[in-house]
C-alpha cells in the first residue's frame, strides 16, 4: 500500500515538474523565439531582396515599437537611399530627430534632414514643420533672415496648394506680425528715399510681381514725382511689355504730372509701340500741347517726338500720309513762332532742328533737293549764318544729295558769313577744291579765303586793342580813386589836427581796407594814454595794465609788418556784435576747425572797444575755403560775415556778394514767411517736393529775418512741383508766395563803385560836440522837408526800385543862405 502511495506521489511530482517546465518554456522561451524570428526575418528578407519596400516599412515599425533609435535611424537612412519616403515616414523621422536634438543641440543635422525631405514630394506639412522648426533658431546670428528665407521658399513651393497652402501663408503672416510687434514703427509713411532703396532691391531680385507692387505702393505715396513715374514706365516698357498695363500706367503718369514733357514723350512712344490707332496718338499729342510746359525747349522735343511718329508711318509712296507729314512740319514751325515765342520770348529752337530734319527728309526720302535748299535758306536767315557748324551741316547735305556746284556755292557763302570759326570753313573749301575743282576754282578759293582771314585778323586786332584800352582806363580810374581817397584822408588829418604829445595813425573810414586799418598806435605820456590831460571821468588802470597795453601795441606793430601778413592765407570777419567778450578767443574757437591758425587780429577802437570785425590768418591757404564755409554762422544772435581778405587799394571794385541776374530754374523764392520760421522748419516743409541742396533765409545785418527765403532743389522738376504745391500755402497764419527765382538785373546805381542814392543830394549833417538832443527843433521850413517814399513791395530777389528822382546823381548841392530861407518863408 505504502509502495503504491509512494509511486503515486512520485508520479504526481513528476507531472508537476513537467507542467512547470512547460509553463516556463511557454512564457519565456517561446516569446524569445518569436522575437528572434520577428527580428531576424526582415533583415534576412532584405539581405535576399534589398528593394522589398514593405519589408523596409515593417522593419521601421518594429524598431520604433522597441525603441531601438540607433538601428531605427540606420533603417530609415537605408530606405531613403533606395526609395522616396512618404509624408508620414518623413514626419515621424523628423519629429524623432527633433526630440533627440533637444537633448543634443545640433540643429544643422535637422536642417540637412529637412532639405532631403522637401526634395522627395511637394508636401505642405513638411514645409510647415520646417518653417516652424527654424523659428526656434531665431536667436542665433542671422536667424530671422533664415526663417524668412525658408518661408519664402515654402510659399513659392506649396503656396498654391489648394487645401493646405493657406496654412503656410497664415504661419508666415503670424511670424511677420510677431516681428512687427517688437519693432517701434513710425506713424508716417515711408519717404521717397526708402522707397527708392526698396525698389533697387526688388529690381535686383528681378521678380516682376514684387517689383510692380512695390512701384504701385511708391506711386500711391509719391504721385507727384515725375522721375519715379518715368522709372516705372521704363520698367514696364522694357520688362513686362503688357499692353493694357503699360498704357494705363503712362496715362496715370501724365495725369498726375502733366507739366513734365518726358512723360508725354514716353506715352507717345508707348502708344506707337503697342499699335494704337492714329486718332488716339494724335489726341494724346494735342493734350500734351495744352499741358503747360515750363520751358520752350519742351515744346520742341514733344513736336520732334510726334513728327518722328508721323515719319515712321509714311511709306513715301502714298501722297496722303506724306502731305500730312509736311503739314505737321509747317504747323510746328507756326506754333513755335506764334505760341511759344509769345509765351517764353524765345522759340526754344535757335538751331532750327525741326527744319533741319524736314530738309533731310525731303532730300533723302522725297528726292526733293530744291525744297531742302529752300528750308536751309530759311534756317540761315534766322541768325544762324554766322555759325560754322550750320554751314557745314548744309554742305554735308549738298554733298550727299546735291551736286558740286551747290556745294561750292554753300562753302563760298560760308567763308563770307562765318564769324566763329572762319579758319575751319576756309580749310573745308580748300579741301573741296583740291578734290573737285579746277585751277580757276582753286585760285578763286585761295583769294577769297586769304581776303576773309585778313579781314578777320584785323577785326580781332581792333577788339584786342579796345579791350586793352578799357583795361588801361579801368586802371587809371582805380589810380584816381586811390588818389582821391588819399587826398580825402590827408584833408581830414589836417582839419582834425594833432594833439600835443600824441602820435596817432589816420583812421580808416572803410573797414574793408588794407590789413593795418584802424590799428591805432598806443602812445603814452606821464598822465596816461590820452595825453597830458586825461578826459573827465578817466580812471587809471591797475599797475599791470600799462605793461599789457605796451605789449599789445608791440604786437599790433608786428602785425602791420608786410612780411608777417599773407592775404592769401587770411579771411576777413565782420558783422560781429560790439559787446563780444574776448573776441580773439572766440574767433580762435570758431576757426580752429578749419586748420592751423597763425594769428588772429580783432580790431579795436582808440578807447579799447571791439569794433565788430577783424582778421584770421592761417598757416596755409588750404584752410581759407573751409573758413569761408562758416559765412553767415550765427554768433551771439548775429550772422557772422566771412569773406576773402582783399587789399581794397589794389582792387577797389571787389565785392563779395554778387547778384545773380539769370533765371534759376532749380531754385524757388519764398516771401511772406513768418519771422519765427527757422531754416529747419522751412526745410521740413519743402523736402517732400524733392531733394533739397540748400535753404537760405534772408536776414538783416542784425540777424533779424526779413520773411524771405531761397530754396535750391536738385533739379528743375522738383522746383516746379514745389511752386505748384506751395504757392498760396498758409504757414503759421501767413499766406506765402512761391515763385521760380528770377532776380532782377542790377541798375547802374547798384554797380560796385557807384555812389549811394541821395549821397550827392544831401550832405551829411554835422552836429555839435554834444550831438543832437532829443528836443532839438529843426529850423528847416516844412516846404523843404523831403517826403519819405513808401516802402516798395518786395520783388523776387531784391526790394522795389527806388524813385528815380531820389537817385539822380546831380552835382554837389549848394548850401542855402539866410536870404534864400527868407525868400522861401515869404513865398509861403
Amino acid at each position: 500500500m505504502f509502495d503504491n502511495m509512494s509511486a503515486s506521489a512520485a508520479s504526481c511530482t513528476s507531472s508537476i515538474f513537467i507542467i512547470h517546465h512547460s509553463l516556463y518554456l511557454l512564457f519565456n522561451i517561446v516569446p524569445l523565439l518569436i522575437v528572434c524570428v520577428i527580428f531576424c526575418f526582415p533583415p534576412l528578407q532584405l539581405s535576399i531582396n534589398a528593394f522589398d519596400y514593405n519589408c523596409h516599412v515593417d522593419l521601421i515599425k518594429l524598431l520604433k515599437q522597441e525603441g531601438e533609435l540607433v538601428r531605427l535611424r540606420k533603417a530609415r537612412q537605408k530606405m531613403s537611399e533606395l526609395f522616396p519616403l512618404t509624408e508620414e515616414i518623413w514626419l515621424d523621422w523628423l519629429k524623432d530627430e527633433i526630440r533627440l536634438t533637444e537633448e543634443e543641440p545640433n540643429r544643422e543635422k535637422v536642417y540637412e534632414l529637412f532639405e532631403k525631405a522637401i526634395k522627395d514630394y511637394i508636401c505642405p506639412d513638411i514645409w510647415l514643420e520646417y518653417a516652424q522648426y527654424s523659428i526656434g533658431g531665431m536667436g542665433s546670428p542671422g536667424g530671422i533672415d533664415k526663417v524668412r528665407s525658408i518661408f519664402e521658399r515654402a510659399v513659392t513651393a506649396v503656396g498654391l496648394h489648394m487645401t493646405k497652402g493657406q496654412t503656410v501663408w497664415e504661419a508666415y503672416r503670424e511670424f511677420e506680425n510677431a516681428i512687427l510687434s517688437t519693432v517701434q514703427m513710425a506713424a508716417e509713411p515711408p519717404k521717397l528715399a526708402e522707397y527708392q532703396s526698396y525698389l533697387d532691391f526688388e529690381l535686383k531680385e528681378g521678380d516682376p510681381a514684387r517689383v510692380q507692387i512695390t512701384f504701385e505702393r511708391t506711386m500711391a505715396e509719391n504721385c507727384l514725382v515725375p522721375d519715379m513715374w518715368a522709372k516705372y514706365n521704363t520698367y514696364l516698357d522694357r520688362q513686362l511689355k503688357v499692353r493694357d498695363m503699360v498704357l494705363s500706367t503712362h496715362e496715370r503718369a501724365v495725369r498726375n504730372c502733366p507739366w513734365t514733357m518726358g512723360l508725354w514723350k514716353s506715352y507717345l512712344l508707348a502708344l506707337e509701340r503697342h499699335g494704337a490707332d492714329h486718332h488716339t496718338v494724335s489726341d494724346v499729342f494735342e493734350k500734351a500741347l495744352n499741358a503747360g510746359f515750363i520751358q520752350a525747349t519742351d515744346y520742341v522735343e514733344i513736336w520732334q517726338a510726334y513728327l518722328d511718329y508721323l515719319r515712321r508711318r509714311v511709306d513715301f509712296k502714298s501722297s496722303k500720309e506724306l502731305e500730312e507729314l509736311r503739314g505737321a512740319f509747317a504747323r510746328s514751325l507756326d506754333y513755335m513762332k506764334q505760341d511759344v515765342e509769345e509765351r517764353f520770348g524765345e522759340s526754344g529752337d535757335p538751331s532750327c532742328l525741326i527744319m533741319q530734319i524736314w530738309a533731310r527728309i525731303e532730300a533723302l526720302h522725297c528726292k526733293n533737293i530744291q525744297k531742302a535748299r529752300e528750308l536751309w535758306d530759311s534756317i540761315m536767315t534766322k541768325g544762324n549764318a554766322k555759325f560754322a557748324n550750320m554751314w557745314l551741316e548744309y554742305y554735308n547735305l549738298e554733298r550727299s544729295y546735291g551736286d558740286p556746284v551747290h556745294c561750292r556755292k554753300a562753302l563760298h557763302r560760308a567763308v563770307q558769313c562765318t564769324s566763329d570759326y572762319p579758319e575751319h570753313v576756309c580749310e573745308v573749301l580748300l579741301t573741296f577744291e583740291r578734290v573737285e575743282g579746277s585751277l580757276e576754282d582753286w585760285d578763286l578759293a585761295v583769294q577769297k579765303t586769304e581776303t576773309r582771314l585778313n579781314r578777320v585778323n584785323e577785326q580781332r586786332a581792333k577788339v584786342a586793342e579796345k579791350e586793352a584800352n578799357m583795361v588801361r582806363q579801368e586802371e587809371d580810374r582805380a589810380d584816381q580813386r586811390r588818389k582821391n581817397r588819399s587826398d580825402k584822408k590827408f584833408q581830414k588829418k589836417t582839419q582834425k589836427g594833432t594833439r600835443a604829445g600824441e602820435k596817432r595813425k589816420v583812421e580808416q573810414d572803410d573797414y574793408h581796407n588794407e590789413w593795418n586799418e584802424d590799428s591805432d598806435e598806443y602812445m603814452e605820456t606821464e598822465t596816461g594814454l590820452f595825453g597830458k590831460n586825461a578826459p573827465p571821468g578817466y580812471k587809471p588802470g591797475p599797475p599791470g595794465a600799462k605793461k599789457a597795453q605796451q605789449e599789445a601795441a608791440a604786437q599790433r606793430q608786428n602785425d602791420d609788418k608786410p612780411e608777417l601778413r599773407n592775404d592769401n592765407c587770411s579771411v576777413f570777419i565782420s558783422n560781429l556784435t560790439y559787446t563780444l567778450e574776448e573776441p580773439e578767443a572766440k574767433l580762435r574757437t570758431l576757426f580752429e576747425i578749419c586748420g592751423p591758425i597763425k594769428q588772429i587780429r580783432p580790431v579795436f577802437s582808440n578807447k579799447g572797444g571791439f569794433k565788430g570785425y577783424g582778421y584770421v590768418q592761417f598757416e596755409s591757404s588750404v584752410s581759407v575755403p573751409e573758413a569761408l564755409k562758416l559765412d553767415r554762422r550765427e554768433v551771439e544772435g548775429r550772422p557772422m560775415f566771412v569773406s576773402p581778405c582783399v587789399d581794397k587799394n589794389k582792387n577797389p571794385d571787389f565785392k563779395v556778394f554778387k547778384y545773380n541776374t539769370s533765371l534759376e530754374k532749380q531754385k524757388i523764392f519764398i516771401s511772406g514767411l513768418p519771422f519765427s520760421c527757422t531754416k529747419e522748419q522751412l526745410e521740413e516743409l519743402c523736402k517732400s517736393h524733392g531733394n533739397i541742396k540748400e535753404v537760405r533765409l534772408v536776414t538783416y545785418r542784425s540777424g533779424k529775418p526779413k520773411g524771405l527765403a531761397y530754396v535750391d532743389f536738385g533739379d528743375e522738376a522738383h522746383a516746379s512741383q514745389a511752386v505748384l504745391k506751395m504757392d498760396g500755402m498758409e504757414v503759421e497764419g501767413n499766406k506765402i508766395s512761391v515763385a521760380i527765382s528770377n532776380p532782377p538785373r542790377r541798375n547802374v546805381m547798384d554797380k560796385p563803385g557807384s555812389s549811394r542814392p541821395g549821397a550827392d543830394l544831401m550832405p551829411r549833417q554835422v552836429f555839435g560836440s554834444r550831438g543832437r538832443g532829443r528836443t532839438q527843433l529843426s529850423l528847416l521850413p516844412r516846404s523843404l522837408h523831403r517826403q519819405s517814399e513808401p516802402a516798395g513791395k518786395v520783388e523776387n530777389g531784391t526790394a522795389a526800385a527806388q524813385n528815380p528822382a531820389t537817385t539822380s546823381t546831380a552835382g554837389e548841392t549848394k548850401p542855402l543862405s539866410n536870404s534864400d530861407f527868407a525868400k522861401m518863408l515869404l513865398k509861403k
